[in-house]
């Protein structure tokens, strides 16, 4: 069968991006992409593209990326709490309108000689193509229709996407403590009049604000007025007498959509139709961009599209994966950051950098030195001496109770070698000379990562009394989830927390103890 004709289903960033790059790869092919909205009628405020994301457009369409990055806005990153703040350079980071990024892709796309219509509701099976390719966003009515084999995931807290009409100084990471509870803020600038100002919060938060009732309320096309006026006094230190604006504004749990199957005969899935990251990890375009590239690079000059479709997804799916993996990891981190608040506002940062285990201690502190010497002293009592291996140092350091209620009996731990702690955070793999209850945070038929597998193993270990020694496999993915068990563990339970983990892994077991995600570890 000839490759003559391709309908893209979706006019966003994905599908206009590989409605340009097919049409120059294949300019005898007939390409449309067909959009159920109208130009200028786009929702939405910023989107972040990073350093590795750009590389990867300039390798395949350096003509669009330029014209993308003449549109974009820089900027640094800030964490506040309460008076204090701790920040980071991500100058390679940049950010851009979604209404500019699709404007600029719609004109690249139509110099390419790809046809644009807007304004019909179209499927799959009515369209006159050899092949499908849909970009028809997380509610895909292409998903829902065809044998995809899809598996949705709905996260526990709630989060709005607003905008502010000024560009703040810079990225900001901010709670905010109400009568209600704790909302968070992550915003940062795209335009010189403009910046994404999304909040999140936990769903105890969300009803007593009364939020479920004006959520339960609103049209499907109008903005929460009563939330963002509410939050724009929330955040009103923040805003510097500027309001929150909305822009088809509502409250919304997050989807984490994955699929079985990317391809169903002549109709493949492409960005979040196939796939979606949190926000937190600030991927949802770039998944979708980089999809397109790897689908259009399979599709080659095949003329048989069904092994080119095979081959993109072979080709993507291990990174899709990996970054889906980090991405929920990081959405329960949010979910569940107020209960971090006591932390230093360094610690917390060094926290945060390394909620998923892809940003180790030394690796952050290459670029953020000063915010990482003061989150180890706030944590050890002293700073590690220069040059010293941070991870080495961390795991030397020792553990010694505090404040009643806040840390573990030490006393209680058999073999404990001092009265009152450990001296270092390393203890030999011997559960039984602690007294140890052993946890086996691991699953035969689930991966480590998902968010039932943490949540049985949180309940476990929470009815046990003493201490709580956390094994399982010894891959990254597992050792991440017995940290992340830990650290609820250790900040719901007055029990004292050991997580088992390989050599090879001692920089992330090092970066679980710098957080105060575990009191102790054991490497085997």
């Amino acid at each position: 069968m000839l490759l003559r004709r391709v309908a893209v289903l979706g006019g966003g960033p994905g599908g206009l991006y590989a409605a340009r790059l097919l049409k120059l790869a294949r300019p005898g092919c007939d390409v449309v992409v067909h959009e159920q909205g109208v130009p200028d009628q786009t929702f939405g405020f910023g989107v972040g593209l990073a350093a590795r994301t750009q590389r990867r457009l300039a390798e395949a369409d350096p003509a669009s990326l330029d014209d993308i990055l003449r549109n974009a806005w820089s900027h640094d990153m800030r964490m506040r709490v309460g008076d204090r703040e701790a920040g980071m350079s991500v100058s390679s980071l940049v950010a851009v309108g979604r209404a500019e990024l699709l404007a600029v892709l719609q004109r690249h796309a139509e110099d390419a000689g790809v046809k644009l219509e807007f304004g019909t509701r179209r499927a799959a099976d009515e369209l006159d193509a050899d092949l499908v390719i849909a970009a028809d966003g997380v509610g895909s009515a292409t998903r829902g229709a065809g044998d995809f084999g899809e598996d949705v995931e709905v996260g526990s807290g709630w989060y709005l996407w607003a905008g502010v009409d000024v560009a703040l100084p810079h990225a900001l990471f901010a709670p905010e403590r109400t009568r209600h509870g704790v909302f968070v803020t992550h915003a940062y600038p795209y335009a010189p009049d403009r910046s994404t100002f999304l909040v999140e919060t936990d769903e105890a938060t969300w009803r007593a604000a009364g939020f479920d009732r004006t959520t339960a309320q609103l049209p499907f096309d109008a903005s929460d007025d009563v939330a963002l006026d509410h939050l724009s006094d929330v955040f009103a230190r923040h805003l510097d007498g500027h309001r929150l604006i909305g822009n088809r504004t509502r409250w919304l749990q997050f989807r984490t959509v994955r699929c079985a199957r990317w391809h169903d005969g002549r109709t493949v899935l492409l960005g979040d139709a196939a796939h979606t990251a949190h926000y937190s990890v600030g991927s949802g375009t770039k998944l979708a961009m980089e999809d397109a590239i790897a689908l259009v690079t399979a599709l080659g000059e095949a003329d048989d599209p069904g092994p080119a479709l095979t081959a993109y997804e072979a080709a993507r799916r291990p990174a899709v994966r990996r970054l889906q993996d980090i991405a929920e990891r990081s959405r329960r981190w949010w979910e569940t950051f107020p209960e971090r608040l006591d932390l230093p506002v360094e610690q917390l940062l060094v926290a945060y950098m390394s909620r998923a285990g892809n940003v180790s201690l030394d690796r952050f502190a290459a670029g953020t030195p000063d915010v990482v010497r003061t989150a180890l002293r706030q944590w050890a009592g002293e700073e590690p001496p220069a040059g010293a291996a941070l991870a080495d140092w961390a795991l030397t350091r020792s553990l010694r109770a505090s404040t009643p209620g806040q840390e573990p009996d030490l006393e209680a731990a058999d073999g404990a070698p001092g009265a009152r702690g450990f001296d270092t955070r390393v203890v030999p793999d011997d559960p039984p000379a602690l007294g140890a209850t052993v946890l086996d945070t691991g699953t035969d038929d689930r991966p480590a990562g998902r968010e039932e597998v943490v949540e049985e193993a949180v309940a476990r270990g929470a009815a046990v009394t003493g201490t709580v020694w956390l094994t399982g496999g010894d891959d990254r993915a597992s050792v991440l989830t017995r940290l992340e068990v830990a650290e609820r563990l250790r900040r719901r339970t007055p029990a004292l927390v050991v997580v088992a983990g390989p050599h090879d892994l001692r920089d992330l077991l090092a970066d679980g103890l710098a957080a105060d995600r575990t009191h102790l570890v054991a490497l085997r």
